[in-house]
């Protein structure tokens, strides 16, 4: 059994880990074009036996290892994914590795994905004449609600063609700081939301303050539509199935003595199944048009789709789950009883191949991880201690794929 061997090579190159996600973590990138970290990444594999797929829309690139054995036709190729850009926020965590980019940091432990996937393709390329089969490293920019993913699977960099079918299978991993150290956790089916963006624009008619009889004031319309779509939420949806639909931002008026012509509603919609994220968006059409009715002036909804929902296949977090068990013990997997209502782009993948994305908990070990700073927190920190296992758990999954498939 290689998994006992994978942990130990990972931990053997934990050094080189550490420093590349501290080196990445230092020069924070956004948006689809990450130019440092991708040199980053070719340099730290440059010594391996690896192709190279890059495209036109992103800096993002596939590196593939193909091993010295025939793969099986149903499990020939296996993806690992990690992504790489950063969100547009001041870091403050005192680190000697901080950003030294203005309003920039890695908030959401992509510099960590990046090393850890750049760990696994260490440590299977030292395997690769007793591999059957191929693995893709596919080291995505513009997670962070950049469509990333969809942008190189439209690159046709993961494959699709005939002549080059799409993986057979995939996982990504996603670190936690707020949970417990080494822990690894995943769900079969919704693990993540599908995440949309609406803007509802009230239109009235402005006029003096103290004279609102002569106006058509859109301020009241829009408050009964903020607190009508919460009724909307919890009288219309399953609340076993969640929805949730946050305003979270209201923009109207100039001065204290003055009633707006407008107002402009925004927030976001999280739904975990395709036939509730469009439900949720007539909904909120119907409600806005008619309570602006009621009070006599207009509304107009524009939603603006994000990522999917992401869905893992119960076969790979199965996978998954006799991967840690092996590698790590039964105590460091957790089945999440629920969905997180966060979003993720590597639902793009997931919609054209099987596969899951876990949970890495990286809170330092013995600490109350429960009081860490969560993801997208100025302050998040990490326990560089567990990325060596990630790497593995990464490394696992690839292997037992090719080797025995979902069985």
């Amino acid at each position: 059994m290689l998994h006992p061997e994978l942990l130990a090579s990972a931990n053997a190159i934990a050094d080189d880990i550490v420093a590349l996600r501290r080196a990445i973590h230092a020069e924070p990138e956004l948006g689809l074009h990450t130019p440092l970290t991708q040199a980053k990444v070719r340099a730290a594999l440059a010594h391996l036996p690896l192709e190279w797929r890059s495209g036109s829309s992103t800096t993002g690139e596939i590196a593939i290892l193909k091993g010295g054995k025939p793969g099986h036709p149903c499990r020939n190729r296996v993806l690992l994914r990690g992504d790489m850009d950063a969100l547009p926020m001041p870091e403050q965590t005192g680190l000697d590795f901080a950003s030294t980019i203005d309003g920039r940091m890695h908030a959401c432990g992509h510099d960590t994905h990046t090393a850890m996937l750049v760990g696994a393709a260490q440590i299977l390329s030292a395997r690769q004449a007793e591999l059957s089969g191929e693995v893709m490293f596919m080291f995505q920019p513009g997670e962070e609600g950049h469509h990333g993913a969809r942008f190189m699977l439209d690159d046709g960099l993961i494959g699709g063609t005939p002549g080059d079918p799409l993986p057979d299978a995939a996982f990504a991993l996603h670190i936690m700081p707020n949970a417990r150290h080494g822990l690894i956790a995943g769900r079969s089916g919704a693990l993540m939301a599908a995440a949309d963006q609406f803007e509802i624009i009230v239109e009235g008619r402005g006029g003096h303050a103290s004279m609102p009889h002569d106006t058509l004031d859109p301020v009241p319309a829009a408050c009964a539509i903020v607190t009508a779509l919460q009724a909307v939420v919890t009288r219309r949806f399953n609340a076993a199935d969640a929805v949730v639909v946050t305003v979270t931002r209201l923009d109207a008026g100039t001065a204290h003595n003055i009633i707006p012509d407008h107002v402009t509603l925004r927030g976001t919609i999280r739904t975990l199944s395709p036939e509730n994220r469009q439900l949720v968006q007539r909904l909120m059409c119907e409600t806005a048009s008619g309570i602006a009715a009621a009070h006599g002036v207009t509304a107009k909804v524009e939603i603006t789709e994000g990522f999917p929902v992401t869905l893992c296949d119960e076969r790979a977090v199965s996978l998954g789950r006799k991967v840690t068990h092996q590698m790590l013990g039964a105590d460091s997997w957790k089945d999440l009883p629920a969905p997180i209502m966060g979003a993720e782009d590597f639902s793009y993948v997931l919609e054209k191949v099987p596969g899951a994305m876990f949970f890495l908990g990286v809170a330092p070990s013995g600490k109350d991880w429960s009081q860490c700073c969560g993801i997208h927190s100025s302050r998040m920190m990490v326990d560089e201690t567990a990325l060596p296992l990630g790497t593995a758990i990464m490394a696992g999954c690839a292997l037992r794929f090719l080797e025995q498939g979902f069985e």
